[in-house]
């Protein structure tokens, strides 16, 4: 038996022999104006406004990089393969997947990285070095292995003006991990996985970003984080497998404005002191997806997010460290203390990351050629980065980003700390 409804004079029928998850699954992926993703602005696109307004710089890596614009950008995720309940984004690679860490395998001098390179440039002390005189395009298997084991050490390396088009830096993704590819995010046309970093084409279709509210994330992440990337925070954190190495290409910059910052995890680690060192270390949390689904179970009872459960302290592979694996819009809970306890110390934890500027460094992106893109290169898992929209979007900011998946998360309890094992001082709370 079925009858027929109409909604925003689109007909749908309502098959009322069937399980309430499937009619509602049927509904939302039959209606172009119901989503439950956050991202239901940039879903129900049109890919042609999207080529309108891409800026021409970036049309023209794409173009030269042979991407085929000719039916739109971005490419959206077909409706049908956007998961509708949270079991479904929970299944998404949850399996394993064999991981071996390029920097592991490095050289610790880094000889053939620094030899071909005509400068190398720490812009803190502790996070951040930039690499002047090579093309990513053409590293060797034992330079990027090199840069695998630097971006562990430095948190993020920064490469300005390269000829990368979007292939290339995927390539350079898959080298370093299994690849991410989200099942709803707008990605290049035609390469999924290589996501499209484009605030400017969010504004356009309707994102409530603005002066006022464009750093509310860091005050109350739980409500305002769809407001754009301007909250602290790391990237997949509630994949079985979270984020290792990413890249972010701009091939269309601000000339003024639009900087990144990170922040290091090892450093917010050695923060702490030793008793409060040995309270965290072994604990776990839980940690949530950015984007929320419904319950199969419950689908009227509101949304829910994906959660797996991880230490929070971890230990990099390659360098053998100890981080501190907390970002304030996707942990959630401290297992093992009480939800009150579990609150007081992950809002100490993240204001750790997010209030100690030595720890920090702040990336302008700019470029000395014309033509030129500026790429980082950063690593998820020892970091929190965050997006500084001064510009407004009075001039255009255009990027790929390509995210490469890591390891099952670990602690080692014989680990030590970056400072810990670099010699470093490290303050004895004794009074």
């Amino acid at each position: 038996m079925s009858n027929t409804e109409t909604v925003n004079k689109q007909s749908l029928d309502i098959v009322n022999d069937l399980p309430i998850d499937k009619q509602i699954e049927q509904l939302i992926k039959n209606h172009k104006e119901l989503s439950i993703s956050r991202s239901r602005k940039s879903i129900v696109n049109d890919e042609q406004d999207g080529l309108k307004l891409l800026p021409e710089s970036s049309r023209k890596r794409l173009e030269d990089g042979g991407i085929d614009l000719s039916k739109g950008y971005p490419e959206v995720p077909n409706r049908d393969e956007i998961p509708i309940f949270v079991d479904e984004a929970h299944a998404i690679r949850d399996y394993d997947v064999p991981f071996v860490d390029r920097g592991s395998q490095a050289d610790p001098e880094k000889k053939a990285l620094f030899g071909a390179a005509t400068e190398i440039i720490h812009l803190t002390d502790k996070v951040g070095t930039e690499i002047v005189g090579l093309q990513l395009e053409n590293l060797t298997d034992q330079q990027k292995d090199e840069l695998a084991l630097l971006i562990a050490e430095r948190v993020v390396v920064f490469f300005r003006d390269q000829k990368l088009s979007p292939k290339a830096q995927y390539e350079l993704g898959d080298y370093y991990g299994n690849v991410e590819k989200h099942p709803q995010v707008p990605h290049v046309t035609g390469l999924p996985g290589a996501t499209v970093i484009w605030v400017d084409y969010g504004l356009s279709k309707g994102l409530d970003l603005n002066f006022n509210n464009a750093n509310f994330a860091n005050w109350d992440s739980v409500r305002y984080l769809g407001y754009g990337n301007q909250g602290w925070h790391t990237d997949l954190v509630h994949e079985r497998q979270p984020a290792g190495y990413t890249h972010l290409h701009l091939d269309s910059i601000p000339g003024v404005g639009g900087d990144t910052i990170w922040s290091s995890g090892y450093a917010a680690y050695d923060k702490l002191s030793d008793e409060f060192k040995k309270f965290l270390d072994g604990k776990k949390a839980i940690y949530v997806s950015a984007d929320a689904y419904l319950d199969r179970n419950d689908p009227l009872g509101g949304p829910k997010k994906v959660e797996r459960v991880h230490p929070l302290v971890r230990t990099h592979p390659a360098t053998g460290w100890k981080f501190l694996f907390v970002n304030r819009g996707m942990t959630k809970r401290i297992l093992g203390v009480s939800p009150i306890e579990s609150d007081l110390i992950l809002n100490f934890l993240f204001d750790i990351y997010e209030k100690n500027a030595d720890i920090q460094v702040r990336f302008k992106w700019t470029n000395t050629k014309s033509g030129y893109g500026t790429s980082a290169i950063w690593d998820n898992r020892i970091s929190q980065h965050r997006n500084v929209w001064d510009h407004e979007g009075k001039s255009p900011r255009h990027g790929t980003r390509v995210t490469s998946l890591a390891e099952i998360p670990y602690f080692d309890p014989e680990s030590k700390s970056q400072r810990e094992t670099l010699g470093l001082p490290l303050k004895k709370w004794d009074a």
